[in-house]
């Protein structure tokens, strides 16, 4: 196998403030544990912006710069920008910072799911602020929109700027969707995957469906795909290091679980990678540095991007 590439997203769009008082929120947090990830063994930062006053996300491509430009000044991990915004934004909303600031990687959501994080309402928080509640219970009535047009849509706007997709895998149907937009020449082998799991609406963070997802690409790809996953919650550590036992890569990070450990909130994303390190250096397991990963993936510099 070649060497661990562990991703760090930093902030995500599901978690509120209220949650975790370390969840970072202004685009100097967000950059410096960005910066504080790379630093502890994160070759590769996920990246969403937040409203600095109220936590809230959004699309700002004022605040992507800010928190761009202080990562790429401080150390040379891959910076990869979301497209997946947040799940109240237009499918243009979402895109634009792609063909704006022509990132070495971008996420790539490879069909609609019901993401649902209502019941994250029924937690015993204060909620700090008022777009909190509603925006939670929101996605119990409204679909994490992905469409077939949106999609090819998204694959020209990536090759355009020289962006890499990385694609998104929520649930295992997705896979025959990007088989198809590999047979239709929008995505281009080797494809690179992120198998999601656990998220309310898809597929659940299990062993035997990690075997599943990995399987199913097999029988697309062949050995043509690199592949990552990322689980929620108390799956995250569990999970990852299945995958990298299995030769895959993984996620860490605050937008998918805002603990470190049973009961123990996490106070940076350094921290979640630094054991995700442990974990892989007790294993005998090599972790990739960001030039090592930009080999690996294939992506082309930072000298290519416009920030």
């Amino acid at each position: 196998m070649s060497k661990l590439i562990i991703t760090a997203a930093i902030t995500g769009a599901i978690h509120t403030p209220s949650m975790s008082s370390y969840l970072p929120i202004t685009p100097e947090q967000i950059a410096d544990h960005a910066i504080g990830a790379c630093r502890a063994g994160a070759a590769v930062v996920h990246i969403h912006v937040r409203n600095p006053q109220t936590g809230q996300p959004t699309n700002d491509p004022e605040l992507f710069e800010r928190v761009f430009k202080r990562i790429k000044q401080n150390c040379d991990v891959i910076i990869m920008s979301t497209t997946g915004g947040s799940p109240d934004q237009t499918l243009e909303q979402r895109i634009a910072v792609v063909p704006k600031f022509k990132p070495e990687l971008a996420s790539f959501n490879a069909g609609t799911v019901n993401l649902a994080s209502f019941e994250a309402v029924k937690m015993k928080v204060e909620w700090k602020f008022p777009w909190e509640k509603p925006f939670l219970l929101w996605t119990k009535d409204h679909p994490f929109t992905n469409t077939w047009t949106s999609l090819e849509e998204y694959s020209r706007a990536f090759e355009a700027v020289g962006t890499k997709a990385e694609v998104e895998i929520y649930d295992v149907a997705m896979l025959s969707t990007v088989d198809y937009l590999v047979q239709r020449g929008f995505l281009k082998k080797p494809v690179q995957l992120q198998f999601v799991m656990g998220i309310m609406g898809g597929i659940p963070a299990t062993i035997p469906n990690l075997q599943f997802l990995y399987d199913t690409a097999r029988g697309y790809f062949g050995n043509d795909f690199i592949w990552s996953v990322c689980a929620t919650g108390k799956n995250q550590f569990r999970i990852g290091t299945v995958a990298m036992l299995m030769g895959g890569n993984v996620r860490v990070g605050m937008e998918d679980s805002l603990f470190a450990g049973k009961g123990k909130m996490a106070q940076s994303n350094a921290e979640q990678v630094e054991k995700m390190v442990r974990i892989a250096n007790e294993l005998d397991i090599e972790v990739a540095t960001p030039a090592e990963a930009r080999q690996i993936l294939g992506v082309k510099g930072l000298d290519k991007v416009n920030f």
